[in-house]
Formats: C-alpha cells, sequence, structure tokens
C-alpha cells in the first residue's frame, strides 16, 4: 500500500504537537527514514484526547443559561455545528437549508420526512433470506453501515444510534438463527420509534424477539415450586435500571435525591426486580407465518404471549400492584404504565440524549428543560421524542456560542460517528455490495461498531469519570473516554490512514471539490475545518496543517489528490476534531 508523506517533517510534528508514546505502534514506511502521517499522528496520545474534551485544572465553568438563541444561524459555522449535533454530517446542501430555513423548521422538516429503506428491506433485496445466511452476521454489519452512511433521513438515523446505545441489544450477544434478520428488525423498531412516544418505544422495545433473546424475555416462564424455578430477572432488572428509572432516584433536573442520612435514595430493591419480573413472563417467538430462512418473521414480529407459562403471582412494585391471576397483557400494561410515568423518565433519558448527541456535561437547567418537554410536549403529552430531540438540540446551552470556549462542554465524538462523518462528507458509497462489516477491534480497526456493544451496558456508561486529568475534581464525566487508550488512537489513525487514502469496505471517497481546491492549501484548510469541524480547529491547527500539506506537491493530479487525503487526516485525528463543541 502507498503511503502518503509529509517530507516537511518538522511541520508534521507541530501539526501533532506530541511525541508518540514508546507503546504506540505505528506503520513506518520502508522506503523513507521520515514516518508517514499515520505514525505522525499517533503522536495525538490518549493524553492529548483527554487534555482536548475538558479534563483540565483550569476548568472554565460550564455554560449557564443564556438567552435563546437566533432562530436562523447567522453564520455557515452555526449551521454546521447544530447539523453535526443533529445528524453526522454537514454537507454544503444541509448547511445551505439550515441557514435558510432555520433550526426549528428545519428539525420540523426532517421529522415529516418519510423514512428511507429499512434494514429488513436492505436484507431482502440483497437476496440474503436464503439458506448459508441464517447464522451471519457479517451482512448485520454491513446492513447498519448501509443505513447510517448513505439513508437521507439522517436525523432519523442518528437518534436511532443514540437510541440503541441506551436501548442495547448487540450482535455479538445474542444466538438465533435469522440473527441478521433479528439485528434488522431490532434497528428498524429503534428507527420507527425514533421520532415517536417513549411509552411506545417501550413496549416495542419489551416484546422485540431480539430484546427477547438478549435479555432472556424469551422464553422466560412463570416460577415451579415443585422444581424451584423462578421467573427470569434479567430484563427485569436491566428494563429499570438501564431503560427507564435508573438506579436512584431524581430530581427534574438530574440531581440524585438524598435521605436525611444524606445518602442517595434508590428507585428499587431487590423485592421490586423479583416482583416486576413475574409480569415478564410467558413471552415467546410468534412464528405465524414465519419460515426460518426465507421468510424469518419470527425474529421480527412482536413476541406472543404463552398464557400458561405466565406467572400467576401477584407482583407489587414502584407503587403499583398487579393482582394474582392478572392476564399476561394486563399485567405487562400496568408494568410499562408504571415504568413510563416515572418521574425519573424525564432527566434519566432527557440526560443521556443530551450526552449522545450534543455534550458530557449538561448544566442542570439544561437537563431540567430536556425533562420538562419528556413530561408534557406543550400539548399535555408525555414521552413526544420529537419534543425531546427538539428540546435537546434547540436549547439555548446547545446553541449558545459560550460552549466553544468552555474546556467543560463538549464531549469525544465516537469512533463510529467519525467513520460516517467522513464517509458522508465526502460521499463514499460502494458501487456493489456493502462489506465494511465488523470495525470492533482496538488494535487495528475503530474500537466500536454500531450494534456490536460488548454488554447490556453500551460500549461506556453515561457516569463513566476518567482517572486523572481532573475529571473527578471538576465533577466531569467523559463517557466516550472509557474507550479510548494508547492502542485504540493509534488505531484510529492508522485505520483512517487506509479508508482515507484507498477506502475501506468498498468505500471510497470522492474527493472532488476539495481536489479543486488543493493549489491553496488555506482555502482548502477552510473548507475541511467548516465541514468535518464546524470551523472548531484552532487557528494555530489550521495555519500549521496547511504549512504541513503544502511541503507536498500539487502541480500534477495524484500530488493534489495526495494532499487533500493528507489534510483529510490530519483534521481527523487532530485532538480538536476528536473533541466536538
Amino acid at each position: 500500500m502507498d503511503t502518503m508523506e509529509l517530507p516537511a517533517r518538522a511541520a508534521a510534528r507541530r501539526a501533532v504537537g506530541a511525541r508518540a508514546d514508546a507503546q504506540t505502534t505505528v506503520a513506518i514506511d520502508p522506503g523513507d527514514a521520515s514516518p508517514n502521517i499515520a505514525a505522525l499522528f499517533a503522536a495525538a496520545s490518549a493524553a492529548a484526547v483527554l487534555a482536548a474534551c475538558g479534563g483540565g485544572g483550569d476548568s472554565a465553568p460550564a455554560p449557564g443559561a443564556p438567552a435563546a438563541p437566533p432562530a436562523v444561524p447567522t453564520t455557515t459555522a452555526e449551521a454546521a455545528r447544530f447539523l453535526l449535533q443533529a445528524q453526522f454530517a454537514s454537507s454544503d446542501v444541509d448547511v445551505a437549508a439550515v441557514a435558510s430555513q432555520g433550526y426549528a423548521a428545519w428539525l420540523s422538516a426532517q421529522f415529516s420526512a418519510a423514512a428511507s429503506t429499512t434494514g429488513w428491506d436492505y436484507l431482502i433485496a440483497k437476496g440474503y433470506n436464503v439458506s448459508g445466511f441464517e447464522n451471519n452476521s457479517a451482512i448485520a454489519d454491513n446492513m447498519i453501515w448501509a443505513q447510517l452512511i448513505e439513508s437521507p433521513d439522517a436525523l432519523r438515523k442518528r437518534v436511532a444510534l443514540a437510541l440503541s446505545e441506551i436501548f442495547v441489544v448487540s450482535t455479538t450477544g445474542i444466538d438465533v438463527q435469522s440473527r441478521a434478520f433479528a439485528m434488522a428488525a431490532w434497528w428498524d423498531l429503534l428507527v420507527a420509534n425514533a421520532f415517536g412516544n417513549y411509552r411506545s418505544l417501550l413496549e416495542a422495545v419489551t416484546l422485540n424477539p431480539a430484546m427477547g433473546v438478549y435479555l432472556n424475555t424469551r422464553g422466560n416462564q412463570k416460577e415451579d415450586a415443585a422444581t424451584g424455578r423462578q421467573p427470569d430477572e434479567n430484563y427485569g432488572r436491566e428494563v429499570m435500571q438501564l431503560f427507564t428509572i435508573g438506579l436512584y432516584q431524581l430530581n427534574d433536573d438530574g440531581s440524585v435525591k438524598t435521605g436525611g442520612d444524606g445518602k442517595p435514595l434508590e428507585t428499587y430493591d431487590l423485592a421490586t426486580v423479583t416482583n416486576i419480573a413475574r409480569t415478564f413472563t410467558g413471552w415467546d417467538f410468534d412464528k405465524t407465518g414465519s419460515t426460518a430462512i426465507t421468510n424469518p418473521l419470527q425474529v421480527r414480529t412482536p413476541m406472543a404471549l404463552i398464557a400458561s407459562r405466565h406467572s400467576t403471582l401477584a407482583a407489587n412494585f414502584l407503587g403499583a400492584s398487579v393482582p394474582a391471576n392478572t392476564e399476561g397483557r394486563a399485567a405487562l400494561k400496568i408494568t410499562l404504565d408504571t415504568l413510563a410515568n416515572h418521574p425519573n423518565n424525564g432527566p434519566f433519558f432527557g440526560r443521556q440524549l443530551i450526552q449522545r448527541l450534543v455534550t458530557s456535561n449538561p448544566s442542570a437547567g439544561y437537563v431540567s428543560r430536556v425533562a420538562a418537554a419528556f413530561n408534557n410536549d406543550g400539548t399535555g403529552v408525555r414521552g413526544n421524542l420529537k419534543a425531546v430531540i427538539s428540546a435537546v438540540l434547540l436549547d439555548p446551552e446547545a446553541r449558545a456560542a459560550s460552549g466553544l470556549t468552555s474546556s467543560t462542554w463538549g464531549k469525544l465524538r465516537e469512533p463510529m460517528v467519525r467513520f460516517v462523518q467522513w464517509a458522508r462528507s465526502f460521499k463514499a458509497v460502494p458501487a456493489g455490495v456493502w462489506a465494511v462489516g465488523d470495525l470492533s477491534d482496538t488494535a487495528t480497526r475503530l474500537g466500536q461498531s454500531p450494534l456490536r456493544s460488548p454488554s447490556v451496558f453500551n460500549f461506556f456508561r453515561p457516569g463513566y469519570v476518567p482517572q486523572g486529568a481532573g475529571f473527578t475534581a471538576n465533577g466531569l464525566v467523559a463517557p466516550e473516554l472509557q474507550i479510548v487508550n494508547e492502542s485504540t488512537v493509534a488505531a484510529w489513525v492508522n485505520f483512517m490512514q487506509g479508508a482515507v487514502q484507498n477506502g475501506s469496505g468498498g468505500l471510497v471517497a470522492d474527493y472532488s471539490t476539495e481536489i479543486a481546491l488543493a493549489a491553496d492549501p488555506a482555502a482548502l484548510m477552510n473548507r475541511l475545518n467548516l465541514l468535518l469541524a464546524a470551523n472548531q480547529l484552532s487557528a494555530a491547527t489550521v495555519s500549521t496543517i496547511a504549512a504541513a500539506i503544502t511541503s507536498i506537491n500539487a502541480s500534477t493530479a495524484a500530488g493534489q489528490k495526495t494532499r487533500v487525503q493528507a489534510a483529510v487526516l490530519l483534521v481527523l485525528a487532530s485532538p480538536e476534531y476528536l473533541a466536538q463543541k
């Protein structure tokens, strides 16, 4: 494989701003004594990323509750910043649309737009509903990458991806025939409910076959005194801890309620888990009309109740009561209504959605405003996700320029989101079959792949606090940093070097617009700064990268392309890009 080289070694070293860690492994071009770009940018170590994400001891105060932002962005950078929170990329067309329509009108148009081709239909169209593919998980990976990269309804897909990290089902963790179709049906469920109602989403999640397999609801049976069998408590525990109410009682601003002893008040105890588990018994695949290979509907159709397997015992939990001998569907309704109406829902769910889209450390006021939208969308409806999404993205803090200069504001861009952004920004779509595959490997790939979480706790925890760098002292969390280390930083740069230059999994980027600017490094960098980072790269970083790529001869078409590819990679690896504001 050819390498992109920077003869101006000193300038390139200034671009990375740090020395490579001794444990970092990078590719070296054997034909030249100077490191290639991957080697140079692996020097942007995990420590640099930590510093860029708000871990410094001299942190400025987080944004307060500034005045409402203008309805229409005043600069292209403001429009691009909004788009990089709301979806994956900020194309010229999208920036122009937001600038013309304004934030709220753009959101309304996206809410009203038709959903694109489903993951299920993608698999059918590719002919995967035949013998030989029933246990193939790789096609599930290609399905989700295709959904994220080429679907026109990017806001819907971005929200669905965020939901997939709250309501987790992992391709890695389900052992079922037609696994890819099961994951497609799961993904389609999240997409279909992304702009719907939280209560409806919760029921769809509960009865989904993939979730049933993943957290043991499928086949869960009532107690049996003769054998000592008890209902499986896995889903009952996780639906509370992770999907709805969390471990501790919350105020509307997300702060934890405490008792007279100053200790946090728990939302539930072991007895609650035991009781609520009874209401999740009796459900299994609905095999009506399903053929396991050619039409695997049993992994798509909501699970059916087998009444003889449902617990007949009374269940008391969270202030609700399910009388003995309550029919299974009625018992489930009481449970889901109770969970969906718990006062923790708004701050618990709202804060996590803020973290996935906007910032890791929202203020109490920000969380409170989003929770208020969850509790009442203005028409008396609770759990209207359109209202919640709008509250997250249109909040004064999300739109305020003050966040750009606060070291406590923003979030680390997840590797899979960065990859999708690159592909969308440069129109990288394969001509044939998608073959991107599983990118979870931490040493050679992204270290993250959609719908491939290692556990139900997602890739990282919403309350993760990195050691050192001032996070604990400043009361900050940094969820995405749980998957960052020296190895993953180097892997990101090495992997993206190949992708930027040669493509990945059939994806090949189109840099024609950028190549037209190759002769003018300053103009090229201005475009990449806006396109990829909403102008959040500092003037020093922009000028340093521009100076570094100037050393690449652009007198030929090949040289122009190399100059562009070098600039793109340098931006994608810079700490100021990785830390999204």
